[in-house]
């Protein structure tokens, strides 16, 4: 029973929220909004076992002294310090936004600097004309680069020859965007949504149960 009784409270719910969209009865919304409500709690206590974890794992590095321990003093002082800034209020202006825009933001504003340098490096092995497709590759990142700044039009700018009309790099980067770049997201997203719900069907059938794990 410890398997199956969560097996079974998994499969029910996990068609209830499928099938309920298809029940206009006042039944069905009021569970389905109970069971949000459920979830967030659900997912409040979750963020506290979260915490716990995470104070666990760095009082331990603390405690042991491991590799970069200094670390987890930072974190845990910023983990703490929100808390007690959250206390004083979370208008604009009270110390828990001014801490979050004058901390948080130029933190990510820096990880995102470094990360510039990465995404560089990776294009360049990317871009390098190796194969005829690294050269497609190569020519319309260049196009599109070349599109979305005002210089590129300055360099490739649109044409006319009489009746006819040869696009600039700006109509050319706005088609490689919104035809082939859009199909293809296009097929990303068609894959993400069979893929979740292949999984979701999985986890209701009790085929796959990743909850029960450990």
């Amino acid at each position: 029973m410890k398997r199956e009784v969560p097996l079974i409270i998994t499969m029910v719910t996990g068609l209830f929220l499928a099938l309920q969209y298809y029940s206009p009865h006042r039944l069905s919304a009021h569970i389905y909004e109970t069971l949000m409500d459920w979830l967030i709690i659900v997912g409040v206590f979750a963020i506290m076992l979260g915490i716990l974890g995470l104070l666990r794992q760095h009082t331990d590095k603390l405690k042991t002294r491991e590799r970069n321990w200094p670390y987890s003093i930072a974190l845990l002082v910023g983990l703490f310090g929100m808390v007690i800034l959250g206390f004083w209020g979370q208008g604009m202006g009270s110390p828990f936004v001014q801490a979050y825009f004058t901390v948080l933001n130029p933190v990510q504003a820096t990880m995102f600097a470094l990360l510039a340098f990465y995404i560089a490096s990776a294009a360049y092995r990317s871009f390098r004309g190796r194969s005829v497709l690294a050269s497609i590759l190569l020519i319309s990142a260049i196009i599109v680069m070349l599109g979305r700044v005002p210089l590129g039009e300055i360099i490739w700018p649109t044409v006319k020859i009489g009746s006819i009309t040869i696009p600039g790099v700006t109509a050319i980067s706005d088609w490689l965007l919104n035809v082939p770049n859009l199909a293809a997201k296009r097929a990303i997203y068609v894959g993400l949504g069979l893929g979740g719900a292949a999984t979701a069907l999985k986890v209701v059938l009790g085929i796959e149960a990743p909850h029960l794990r450990g």
